[in-house]
């Protein structure tokens, strides 16, 4: 029909950025298959193709929002983990419910895994031991996101399966090398040995700081 207007094809992709803007606008709580269907002008079922389910659509969202987030920089594996840190923050800041959905989500998306073992790579290019950096993740939790929560529960014991390791080599060797033997923690993650690492992690910060006379920055 001459003059008729042209309706942008629905895919994967135009659905999960409809969701993430539609959540920004009304909140996590108020987002349905049912809402968004209506925003995108089409049918529930329509959805469907693209995402099978509600679950579904909150694993791409959360995966959509970690694609905000800068790549691995060059430089001081410091000045590199700092940066992306704060780059992610600033990616939950836009969308302010990704946070307590990530927190929500069984299992971390492929999205989460990825970000976490480049972010293993980063601790491990810049020489610190699978011992160490399996630690060092672990004391910073959901910081490494921008937020705080703790997202290593699960006991790190055993090695992991083969298409896991293929896909995220850094979680991989951490999950199988990051005690050693005669650690204290032995095989697997031990809750307070973790709480007190990274409590002593910042003592130390703060002993520092107040040794070198620190003050905050004017205005801050």
């Amino acid at each position: 029909m001459a003059g008729a207007v042209r309706r942008e094809p629905l895919n994967r992709g135009r659905v999960l950025a409809t969701a993430v803007q539609l959540a920004d606008a009304i909140g996590i709580e108020a987002l349905s298959m049912r809402r968004l269907a209506q925003e995108l002008g089409v049918v529930p079922m329509a959805l469907y193709k693209h995402v099978a389910n509600k679950d579904q659509l909150l694993d791409g969202m959360v995966d959509a929002v970690l694609a905000e987030i800068d790549p691995v920089g060059d430089g001081p594996w410091r000045e590199v983990v700092r940066a992306r840190v704060l780059s992610a923050r600033a990616a939950l800041l836009r969308h302010r419910w990704a946070a307590r959905v990530i927190e929500t989500r069984p299992v971390p998306t492929a999205a989460v895994l990825a970000y976490l073992d480049s972010m293993a790579g980063a601790f491990r290019s810049g020489g610190l031991s699978v011992q160490l950096t399996h630690h060092v993740m672990h004391a910073m939790g959901s910081r490494l996101l921008g937020f705080s929560q703790e997202l290593f529960e699960a006991s790190g014991a055993g090695a992991p399966a083969p298409e896991f390791a293929a896909a995220f080599p850094r979680l991989a060797e951490l999950a199988s090398g990051g005690h050693d033997e005669a650690s204290v923690v032995g095989g697997g993650c031990d809750d307070r040995f973790e709480f007190e690492f990274a409590l002593d992690l910042l003592l130390d910060g703060f002993a520092r700081l107040h040794g070198a006379g620190w003050a905050p920055p004017a205005g801050g």
